[in-house]
């Protein structure tokens, strides 16, 4: 690479301490090789967070990282998304989530690459941002108020973007997400709970300057090259753009990987009727509005007619056949209930899921709706919901039905019939989630190329690689469905553009390798091992569609993906590995 240039990047990070006796708002410069090394977005709040040391997920000392990445408040295609960063409640990972909408762009407009959040306020407070303007606000009118409310109101005082906590947060509810501009959520760990913790109601920003670009006539030829590639992909142009993310379950249910009354049948029951959760039948009946995040010309994101958000596949899935509710009107709105309350949708379906089978029936529509609302409460058996299904099921005395990888439940896709995708939950560093090497594009939608599902031949090197890629990706931060479309030569090509340093693709997977085993740095501390990168029993024994999950061979897969890691065979980093990475480990 060459020497940096103050381009992309902002070169300013925010840091606020909350706490009474520590209460002070300071701002400083990163290393510019820090910032090369780790790019922004996820990388950057990794890196953050184990040089910090170790810390309790809801004390004070814990941290929360909302980061930009370089192209972050450009124009380049799919990038206006940000990374939150913080040690889970849930689960007691390192966790990392991004949102899309436009609370990144005027983080970064504003002048940050990073605001870091540290300490508890005695009372409850909110952050308002401008700018250099940086203010504490009481927010004791707010306290106890929903996502919803509290966004129109801070939105009436301003034109800023809005970051907030809902009851769920407040409650420390496990399950809580952090949800900006009322309908984009930083979902999944509990990262509201850790924002609850602080006191810390909502953080308001808004930026009037601008991202400077070092070459604008290479980035428009590559923003150009990109838009082709996006437009020229049928899974984008003719699936996403036009139907939204639940143009999948149509694709999950022939496949067999829709999950179905807690991941053990294959298919819904004869009377259980699919199709009003198809996309088409949603398309027909409701002639939902296209909605775009910030720079991106996919606009997966869908609205009724009156501009109340739809659920996305997950919810779909998840709320659905897994829970065996046949009412479409329901999931919309326990999925509104979720944002409002502010709760993650995956992980209140994934709990539901496991009381719907210790229960021995499925849920009813009023049900979901009523127990949803319960877990945003914390209220009845609605606060042992809210605690997350590992929790929950061991309660009952049954943990073989929490259907979870380190304490976070699993997405929408059976990993009998992705295997690929049911390793790469296995080894995540968060828990059990898809997005973390997002399998599901090569064995599902068959991009960038096809590789068999049925089988974990191989697949050991593809979850290698698409880990340290999307790790990367995460850290621009860029919207994984863009690389459906282009890839890490693309993406390169106009990260140079913009920041005036060189990046090849080789660049961006080094940097994704160097962040994936700093996160496993982190997760090693806190006693995470062999024994964590493993899936639910349930996979191995109970056949499903005649499939099922060689354990054994699940294991000689595990040994191989350490080998390819350079990790021992514990799955601990070897010193080799990470002096080659340029890093260096921390107690």
């Amino acid at each position: 690479m060459n020497a940096a240039t103050a381009y992309g990047w902002k070169k300013k990070i925010l840091r606020i301490d909350l706490s009474e006796s520590e209460r002070r708002i300071d701002r400083f410069v990163p290393e510019q090789s820090l910032l090369n090394d780790y790019l922004g977005g996820r990388g950057l709040g990794a890196k953050i967070l184990y040089d910090a040391g170790r810390v309790e997920a809801l004390s004070p000392a814990n941290l929360l990282v909302f980061a930009t990445g370089p192209l972050t408040g450009t124009t380049t295609p799919a990038s206006g998304r940000v990374s939150l960063s913080t040690k889970s409640p849930l689960t007691g990972t390192i966790f990392d989530s991004n949102c899309g909408g436009s609370f990144g762009p005027a983080m970064k407009k504003a002048g940050y690459d990073a605001i870091i959040i540290a300490g508890k306020s005695p009372e409850p407070v909110f952050i308002e941002i401008e700018d250099d303007r940086v203010e504490l606000k009481s927010a004791e009118t707010l306290w106890g108020e929903n996502v919803k409310a509290t966004t129109g109101f801070l939105k009436e005082k301003g034109s800023g973007s809005v970051a907030c906590i809902g009851r769920a947060g407040e409650k420390l509810v496990p399950l809580a997400s952090i949800i900006s501009d009322a309908t984009h959520a930083f979902g999944r760990g509990g990262v509201g709970a850790v924002m609850g913790s602080k006191n810390l109601k909502a953080i308001v920003v808004k930026g009037t300057g601008k991202v400077a670009i070092s070459d604008r006539a290479e980035f428009s030829k590559q923003k150009k090259a990109i838009n082709r590639l996006l437009i020229a992909c049928p899974t984008i142009s003719k699936g996403l753009s036009v139907f939204g993310t639940p143009f999948l379950v149509k694709i999950t249910s022939w496949m067999n990987v829709l999950p179905v009354a807690n991941f053990r049948k294959g298919e819904p029951e004869q009377d259980f009727n699919l199709k009003p959760f198809f996309a088409k039948t949603i398309e027909e009946e409701r002639a939902p509005k296209r909605r775009a995040c910030y720079s991106c010309p996919i606009a997966c994101k869908r609205e009724d007619k009156g501009g109340g958000e739809l659920p996305e596949y997950e919810t779909v899935g998840l709320m659905g056949a897994n829970i065996q509710n046949p009412d479409y009107e329901a999931v919309v709105e326990a999925n509104r209930l979720c944002n409002d309350y502010g709760v993650d949708t995956i992980s209140v379906a994934g709990v539901l899921g496991c009381y719907s089978e210790l229960r021995g029936k499925g849920i009813s529509p009023e049900e979901l709706v009523n127990l949803t609302r319960m877990v945003g409460d914390k209220q009845g058996v609605g606060e042992e919901l809210g605690k997350g299904v590992s929790s929950f099921a061991a309660s009952e005395g049954h943990p073989e039905t929490a259907i979870q990888v380190k304490g976070l439940s699993l997405p929408s896709y059976d990993p009998r019939g992705v295997k690929g995708l049911g390793f790469s939950y296995a080894t995540s560093n968060r828990g059990g989630c898809h997005t973390r090497a997002y399998l599901v594009a090569p064995e599902i939608l068959r991009k960038p190329k096809a590789i068999d599902p049925y089988t974990l031949a191989g697949k050991a090197g593809h979850t290698k690689i698409f880990q340290d890629r999307f790790a990367a990706v995460d850290s621009l931060v860029v919207c994984k469905f863009a690389f459906l479309g282009a890839g890490e030569e693309e993406y390169a090509n106009i990260l140079s553009a913009v920041t005036g340093v060189d990046y090849t693709s080789e660049d961006l997977m080094l940097a994704g390798e160097r962040i994936w085993n700093v996160e496993r740095l982190y997760n090693v501390r806190e006693g995470f091992g062999k024994a964590d990168d493993i899936l639910p029993d349930r996979f191995f024994e109970e056949k499903v569609n005649g499939r099922v999950i060689d354990k054994e061979e699940f294991l000689k897969t595990l040994d191989e993906y350490y080998r390819m890691r350079g990790w021992d065979e514990d799955g601990v980093p070897r010193e080799g590995k990470l002096r080659r990475l340029g890093i260096r480990r921390k107690k």
